[in-house]
């Protein structure tokens, strides 16, 4: 009898050990990789959505508290904040003698306007707040300045007028300093170079890929009218790493020449993915409305500027509406601005996507615009 008793308790003790480790093999594998969803509270808002499989990039500590939280919205966000010239910077809330505004919006930390997982709640910018959030300490504006009598406080940013955080270009200082600045260009050739060797323009004839590459007469004359051979970069600048020549060139080694822009591009939303340590994102996996024959494109650097002709003006609409199918990217084909874009070769007249969603550039040196 007592040996029937041992032998189903071991049969029960085994079975819960198999569960016990089928378990733990499961939470193991579900904490990698896109199964990671699984453990998501709620849906992260578009900003951070591409991100979320990451969670470390935002909860850098276990049971981090919202000074954790706040260390790492700083390392991400912090240097943009400080380009911004921040309108409402955590020092205001920090100073002993503004303790009745943080008593009304406790801005000192970032998750006080911006939660994540909280979809229901959430508006644009990531918001979560009401969007009438202002007048919790600006409610006496009407009575301050007459051109803000009868508005709504919902209206402040929608309208267009104010950023929480930037509000410089409101400021009549800001605008005088600025009124004679001269004309901004957007021009890559600006920015070629090849180090160790002169910026020589070259043509057809100067292409120096081996023969067995098998460069196409179309290919050839889509480089030699790039930015690339005006800057005098050649095939094997880009396509030659230490005794090999590789017939696809990396994003890795177009950073090796383009350092900022591959900087300024993993800080965006195309390649914050890749700044995580995760898979490049693929146009199919965008919240936004896109093309259903864009769907299998992965981002990267020729992406947007293809391969060999890098043709910025191609780059900076088509490359865009390539993907993009929403309304506002719909609407710009038959904007005056895109009329005018089409009619000037230069690229000085008009508006292109890139005019408003990219830096600029002025006589070779990077500017915030």
């Amino acid at each position: 009898m007592s040996v029937l008793f041992l032998g189903k308790t071991w049969s029960f003790v085994l079975g819960v050990g198999l569960v016990v480790l089928s378990l733990a093999a499961f939470l193991t594998y579900s904490l990698q990789g896109a199964t990671r969803t699984l453990y998501l509270p709620g849906p992260t808002t578009n900003g951070h959505y591409q991100i979320e499989l990451e969670c470390t990039a935002c909860h850098s500590e276990t049971f981090a508290d919202r000074g954790a939280i706040q260390k790492a919205c700083v390392g991400c966000h912090g240097s943009e904040l400080k380009e911004a010239v921040d309108s409402h910077p955590e020092t205001k809330f920090t100073d002993p003698r503004n303790a009745s505004r943080v008593a009304v919006l406790d801005a000192r930390f970032c998750v006080t306007c911006h939660r994540e997982h909280r979809p229901e709640a959430t508006g644009n910018m990531g918001l979560s707040l009401p969007d009438d959030y202002c007048y919790r300490c600006h409610e006496s504006i009407g009575d301050e300045r007459k051109t803000h009598r009868g508005l709504s406080f919902d209206s402040c940013q929608s309208a267009g007028c104010h950023n929480f955080h930037d509000n410089r270009a409101l400021y009549e200082d800001f605008l005088t300093k600025h009124l004679h600045e001269p004309e901004l260009v957007s021009d890559p050739r600006l920015l070629a170079r090849s180090p160790g060797k002169p910026a020589r323009a070259l043509g057809p004839n100067d292409a120096d890929a081996p023969a067995t590459h098998g460069l196409s007469k179309l290919e050839l004359l889509a480089w030699a009218r790039s930015s690339h051979a005006a800057g005098g970069v050649n095939c094997s600048d880009c396509h030659l790493k230490g005794p090999a020549y590789k017939e696809k060139v990396v994003d890795e080694r177009c950073a090796e020449c383009h350092e900022e822009e591959r900087a300024g591009y993993l800080l965006g939303k195309h390649g914050m993915r890749e700044a995580q340590g995760l898979p490049k994102l693929a146009v199919a996996d965008a919240r936004q409305p896109m093309r259903a024959n864009a769907a299998e494109r992965t981002l990267g650097c020729t992406a947007c500027h293809g391969a060999h002709a890098f043709d910025t003006r191609k780059a900076a609409v088509d490359a865009c509406l390539g993907c993009h199918a929403d309304q506002h990217s719909e609407n710009y084909r038959n904007s005056r601005h895109a009329a005018l874009f089409r009619d000037d070769p230069s690229g000085r007249s008009g508006a292109s996507c890139a005019t408003c969603h990219l830096p600029r550039v002025e006589q070779g040196k990077r500017v915030r615009v």
